[in-house]
């Protein structure tokens, strides 16, 4: 029987800053680790999981900072399951929103324990005792409007309030038990992964419980490896870490889920791995209609968001973290593939080169919901009506005009005189048109058949490129 845990040790909080869009998260956040996160960030909005540690009294906290799109709701959850404290912020000049809403939904359903910051209390338009009733109305009851749940104002730009606001953090950790085991194995959650080109898989952890050693086995649920370095939040090299502190472990065999509990030390890896993993998306049956996709994001936590919110809109070749590569437009080519790329950058000159000359169609964005928003535009243009026919374009000759002599092979269905079709590369709409006459081994027809070489004339000045293909819709 193993040895009883010996919790004596006490550990700092984690706390998790949760609350809508553009309340004042990363800007409070900002403020407390005197950094200037929130201009780097696209569009203002922080759009991957991060772990900071900051002193406040001589005390360590550790703040994970979350997203604040509704498209993050699923990584914001996440970070709640991992903290021991929230702050809930609500904007002075705007109140309570859908995603503060859903904020406080997130705390109570995982029983954290939780304090309100009232953000942008300095706004000429705030209105802290109005934000106080709206809580109420909604069933948050605050300390002296009938509740207990302890608030401050806070003000990003001049600092006031946040001194306090960490006070009440501390106070709330005071009377929660938060201690760790120092001879327990190393314990804790995978907040982001990705792959480096030059060190390796690096993975973010926030540990829990134990001491955390560079040359520890280290594992989850789906992964396993050895600590090879490790790091504190700041980059700092380190030979070991105590709770709570966020680290970084270069390691891992492959890449951990984002939430896995991990274990490190003297552990039986064989025990804690499964020999065969079986990922959720393999068991859903694709829509093979969809526009075949390359996934790309600049990290794991990225990646499973950007993959999770797109939904059946796209049919995922393939999905990976970190730059994009030659493989990447190679795979792109071979199943006639869009590249979606969600703060990726090309992995070299060369690569990007290659994309061009292969006329690969890049997705690209620092903003996800803007990615998402582009390829819904894109699948409103392009949806396809059921089709008659499909032919490869393998000859371009002639041009008179607005009229062209294109050669080609029929794929499926059958070509008509007479129709209207499109003219499509890789599912992108190059244009449309209507055959004005057809010819199989050289003699006029009004028909071929799928297999069957042809020759069209055709009333279209947009067939640029053998490769293409032409389509004729069954209701044109």
């Amino acid at each position: 029987m193993p040895a009883e845990s010996n919790k004596t040790n006490k550990r700092s909080p984690v706390v998790v800053v949760l609350g809508h869009v553009d309340h004042g998260k990363t800007s409070l956040l900002d403020y407390i680790r005197q950094s200037r996160v929130a201009a780097k960030e696209a569009g203002g909005i922080t759009q991957s999981v991060g772990a900071y540690e900051i002193t406040h009294n001589n005390e360590r906290i550790t703040f994970i900072d979350t997203p604040g799109h509704e498209a993050f709701s699923a990584m914001r959850a996440r970070g709640a399951q991992i903290a021991d404290i929230a702050i809930v912020v609500v904007a002075a000049d705007e109140g309570p929103k859908p995603q503060t809403e859903e904020s406080f939904k997130i705390v109570e359903d995982s029983k954290t324990p939780y304090v309100v910051a009232v953000t942008k209390s300095d706004s000429p338009r705030a209105d802290v005792e109005k934000v106080k009733n709206d809580l109420m109305n909604k069933g948050v009851f605050l300390e002296g409007y009938g509740g207990n749940i302890s608030w401050q104002a806070v003000s990003s730009k001049t600092g006031e309030g946040i001194s306090e606001l960490l006070d009440l953090v501390l106070l709330l950790a005071g009377v929660t038990d938060l201690n760790y085991d120092e001879n327990a194995p190393a314990r804790g959650f995978v907040l982001e992964s990705r792959k480096d080109n030059k060190r390796g898989i690096l993975t973010s952890l926030i540990l829990k419980d134990g001491i955390i050693r560079q040359g520890q086995e280290i594992a989850t649920p789906s992964v396993a490896g050895k600590v090879r370095m490790l790091e504190d939040f700041s980059g700092k090299t380190v030979k070991e870490l105590t709770p709570s502190a966020p680290a970084i472990v270069v390691g891992f065999d492959g890449m951990p889920s984002i939430g896995e509990e991990f274990v490190a030390g003297d552990i039986n890896i064989t025990e804690l791995v499964p020999k065969v993993v079986i990922k959720k998306a393999i068991l859903e049956k694709p829509n093979e209609k969809a526009i075949p996709v390359i996934l790309k994001a600049d990290v794991s936590g990225s990646l499973e968001v950007l993959r999770d919110i797109l939904g059946n809109k796209v049919k995922v070749i393939d999905a990976s973290s970190g730059d994009i590569t030659d493989g990447d437009v190679k795979n792109a080519v071979s199943n006639k593939a869009f590249i979606v790329s969600f703060r990726s950058k090309f992995g070299g000159k060369p690569v990007e080169v290659f994309a061009k000359n292969q006329h690969v169609e890049i997705f690209s964005s620092d903003v996800i919901y803007d990615l998402v928003k582009a390829i819904d535009e894109y699948i409103e243009k392009n949806s396809e009506a059921e089709l008659s026919g499909r032919m490869e374009v393998m000859a371009i000759f002639g041009k008179k005009e607005d009229k062209q002599v294109i050669g080609g092979k029929v794929l499926e269905g059958s070509v008509k005189i007479g129709k209207k079709f499109e003219i499509r590369r890789r599912g992108i709409l190059l244009g449309e048109g209507k055959i004005i006459n057809l010819q199989s081994n050289r003699v006029d027809v009004k028909e071929v058949e799928a297999g069957s070489d042809c020759g069209v004339l055709v009333d279209f000045m947009a067939v640029r490129k053998q490769g293409a293909e032409l389509s004729q819709a069954a209701t044109k």
